[in-house]
């Protein structure tokens, strides 16, 4: 599976966690490598190594100053591509300058984040841009959370449909006034209260896309109510979106134990979108006071039973646990570092995940042979298939997708 990882771009951090040049110094850790990320005084983002290739001190603590970060140890400065710029503890024109560098890694700055290339170094994929890099300026807006459990549990939440309906149902409740998902500034109103979606799967090249299919609370004779997720491998999905903002989520690993969840909500039109405070405060995930600066961890967590409120449970809450990603993080950090899927006894609703298992498996296997299992991103902003969708509609003869596809396209 690691293989597989490196033949795609990889978010090391937010822009924001790096946005001052000779700023602090920030540290990354993807596929179980540890990674120092900086701006430098020209502005530019590198991404080393964290270990100084001198005596192996951490560079996270460096000096960034002067175009170039400086260990502090023997204070061995590297530029952004690694360079050796000054060894002040060696003689003036050694030879060790030309002969050493820090490792360092390419890096693109795209959609509020910075993406590194770990892969190999000789074969780098052509970048391919996120879809919410299509924002309209400033429509950006990102939740960063870290979760104590192995990235792919994470992201079988993410394309779980039906456990919306019942975890998080007092933040997504049904409501009859509404045609579609309509966002309050504390809820998401649905125009169904059906708890048990039918799961419509289509594979594509690059993942694939579900359609939940619900009963509308008007009009079922005439509709359905239908939520398409996509899955675009290996970590990104696509959640079917609100009246006021697009959504998309990256389930990154850190180590096969840890993962660094990414919610980004964005609009391209100007006059939509939800601002970066206001998306923290919805989650319950604001800095500083629901997650720690820098590690991004939850102060609702498993040491504290995610501070669950038994008597607002009482009173009509159905977790008492606040915020939707801590909600999801209760329930996939409980299953254990890692779950033993061996365990598990789905049903009819669980048909993505299924699938998710199924794809990922047999492509880490590929990889594992030298082979492609999966169609790398590229230029994939433009395809259809890559958006997510919720609405009410029209019941016909001709399938699920050809309906989707046409109620999509019209709108």
């Amino acid at each position: 599976m690691g293989s597989l990882m490196r033949r795609y771009w990889l978010p090391a951090c937010m822009s924001e966690d790096v946005a001052e040049p000779d700023g602090a110094p920030r540290k990354a850790r993807l596929l179980g490598e540890n990674l120092v990320v900086f701006r430098d005084t020209q502005g530019r983002v590198g991404v080393l190594d964290e270990l100084c290739p001198h005596r192996r001190a951490s560079l996270v603590y460096g000096r960034n100053e002067e175009c170039g970060l400086r260990c502090l140890y023997h204070g061995w400065k590297f530029d952004v591509t690694g360079a050796i710029t000054e060894m002040p503890s060696e003689p003036v024109g050694t030879p060790l300058s030309e002969k050493i560098a820090a490792r360092a890694f390419p890096v693109v700055e795209s959609g509020g984040f910075v993406w590194v290339w770990m892969g190999d170094p000789d074969n780098v994929t052509p970048f391919d841009p996120p879809i919410w890099a299509q924002a309209a300026a400033g429509n950006i807006s990102v939740v960063k959370v870290h979760a104590d459990c192995n990235w792919a549990q994470v992201l079988e939440g993410s394309i779980d449909s039906a456990h919306s309906s019942s975890l998080h149902s007092t933040n997504m409740p049904s409501a009859e006034t509404v045609a579609s998902s309509t966002a309050t500034s504390t809820a998401w109103l649905r125009p169904s209260a059906d708890k048990s979606p039918r799961l419509d799967v289509q594979k594509l090249d690059f993942g694939f896309r579900y359609a939940a299919i619900r009963t509308p609370i008007h009009d079922p004779d005439l509709r359905d109510y239908i939520r398409v997720t996509v899955f675009q491998a290996p970590f990104t999905v696509h959640i079917p979106p609100t009246d006021r903002y697009r959504l998309s989520q990256m389930l990154v690993p850190t180590d096969d134990e840890n993962t660094m969840f990414y919610w980004i909500a964005w609009h391209t039109d100007p006059a939509k979108g939800i601002a970066q405070d206001d998306w923290r405060r919805f989650c319950g995930a604001e800095v500083g006071k629901d997650v720690a600066a820098v590690t991004y961890r939850k102060v609702r967590n498993a040491a504290n039973g995610y501070l669950q409120d038994r008597a607002a449970m009482r009173a009509g809450d159905f977790t008492g646990i606040y915020g939707i990603p801590v909600q999801d993080m209760a329930m996939w950090e409980s299953m254990g570092r890692i779950a033993d899927r061996s365990e598990d006894r789905l049903g009819s609703s669980d048909k993505a995940i299924v699938t998710f298992r199924t794809m990922m498996l047999r492509a880490a296997q590929a990889a594992g042979e030298g082979e492609d299992a999966l169609t790398p991103p590229i230029a994939l902003s433009a395809r259809l298939e890559l958006t997510s969708f919720e609405g009410l509609v029209d019941k016909a003869d001709d399938g699920v997708w050809p309906r989707i596809d046409r109620t999509m396209m019209a709108t």
